[in-house]
């Protein structure tokens, strides 16, 4: 894993790129052309031919859309299921019984967190955001809770504290573990107080931050106007039917998954699956005659509403995929796991260690691994840098490994890349640039505390 690694200008290029594209980022401005054109740049400087260089943009575009399809396909049948319990009045009907707990929008704003970490540790977050977004997020707009800081909770508890710790499912720091040469026990129990101190710090200074945006009456208003559109709760059968059926179905969908130990892309299918089967139902129930044409229409907005936010994120998805495995598919590029990862090993070695000097590695390391969008693929990287880094300085291999793996996840499993968070984005129907920009200063809090924790625990 630290094998010398030799910096080209395929690698300066790349990191140019990567500075780039964030400053832009920052600056509230478009990143599609900007990836574009380093797509060009590095398809010219990687392998020499302006022919090629034009091919590879088109290559990255079309290899992001394969990798972002699933999300893609799953945001739009659960959207599809949601314009259905609209149109039939069943949305208000399940929203009803939420009323007693979900009167302001700062307890609906904990609530609705809550509800996701639980659902995410049994479930991981993918299926558990549309479960979620689909019984609880239209109530808690109405509620007054402002979407975009729904989205936050959402993606904070969901993707950062229940993804980054895997305390059921233990998927991420087995990962760890495996790389580093430790048990994936000593992970949860050595590590838990890192994982306890970036979850409190980065949801209570995102709560504190937002305070007044999250208790905003916009986002009433604007939901009032939307529903002005739909019908009201309505009390036919078909409404009820549909009502009492969503969250039966969706139980017995959770609990199948709990005991059979169905987690991820086959979680994600049983809740896409679901969802689209109950739109069919109820377009059956209600329309009858004209059911077939109901749900061609449900299911064609549910995709142009998927595409409409997918399709800049797509662009922008493109560009980093180069920075992980993916510069093997679309530059055939081999020898090397992706420029990120290249930079982090040529970190690695050539910075002076200590334990404080190991632990900000590891947090930087993991950050850049997540740049790609996908906070696992770095973790054995992280975990190989703890178990060296632990056994040069005399530090704790779990608590490094630990540090590294929150860092990889809280980046790339999806709080701060906005092609990690399409799926809450799309959900709460807000643009997924935005919300990265919200999660950015509590997630860079949530890192500082850990930093120190890490540093006091080694």
């Amino acid at each position: 894993m630290l094998d010398a690694i030799t910096i080209t200008p395929l690698h300066i290029l790349y990191l140019v790129g990567v500075i780039t594209i964030l400053t832009v980022m920052v600056m509230r401005k478009d990143t599609p052309a900007v990836c574009i054109a380093f797509l060009f740049l590095l398809g010219v400087t990687g392998l020499g031919s302006i022919a090629v260089g034009v091919q590879t943009v088109f290559k990255a575009i079309l290899y992001a859309g394969t990798q972002f399809m699933e999300v893609m396909a799953t945001i739009a049948l659960v959207t599809a299921l949601s314009k259905c319990l609209q149109e039939l009045g069943s949305d208000s009907l399940l929203m009803r019984p939420m009323a007693k707990i979900m009167k302001r929008p700062a307890i609906t704003w904990w609530v609705l967190g809550f509800s996701m970490l639980l659902f995410s540790f049994f479930l991981w977050p993918s299926p558990s955001v549309a479960l979620v977004g689909t019984i609880m997020l239209p109530f808690a707009i109405k509620a007054g809770l402002n979407p975009l800081a729904a989205a936050m909770a959402i993606n904070l508890f969901g993707h950062g504290i229940a993804l980054s710790y895997d305390v059921i499912i233990q998927g991420a720091p087995a990962i760890s573990a495996g790389a580093a040469g430790i048990s994936t026990e000593s992970i949860l129990s050595e590590g838990k107080y890192l994982f306890w101190v970036m979850g409190g710090v980065t949801v209570l200074s995102s709560f504190l931050l937002n305070r007044n945006f999250i208790s905003s009456p916009l986002s009433a208003c604007q939901y009032q106007a939307q529903e002005s559109d739909t019908p009201k709760a309505s009390s036919s059968i078909p409404a009820l039917i549909l009502a009492i059926l969503t969250p039966t179905a969706f139980l017995g969908v959770i609990l199948f998954m709990i005991l059979g130990h169905v987690s991820g892309g086959d979680a994600t299918s049983l809740v896409s699956g679901t969802a689209i089967l109950l739109m069919c139902i109820g377009a059956v129930l209600k329309f009858r005659s004209q059911c077939l044409e109901k749900i061609t229409g449900y299911v064609t907005d549910g995709f142009l509403f998927a595409i409409r936010i997918f399709a800049p994120v797509m662009i922008i998805g493109a560009f980093f995929f180069l920075g992980g495995e993916g510069i093997t598919q679309i530059m055939g590029i081999s020898g090397t796991s992706g420029i990120l990862n290249d930079w982090a090993v040529w970190l690695a070695g050539n910075v002076p260690l200590n334990k404080y000097m190991a632990a900000f590695i590891e947090l930087v390391v993991g950050g850049l691994t997540g740049l790609d969008g996908s906070g696992f693929s770095g973790l054995p990287l992280t975990g190989a840098l703890a178990k060296t880094f632990g056994s040069a300085v005399g530090a704790s291999v779990p608590v490094l490994a630990s540090l590294g793996q929150i860092s990889a996840i809280f980046v790339g499993g999806g709080t701060i890349v906005p092609w990690g968070i399409i799926p809450v984005a799309a959900i709460c129907g807000i643009n997924p640039l935005d919300l990265a920009r919200k999660n950015l200063l509590p997630v860079c809090l949530g890192f500082t505390a850990v930093f120190f924790t890490a540093c006091f625990l080694l």
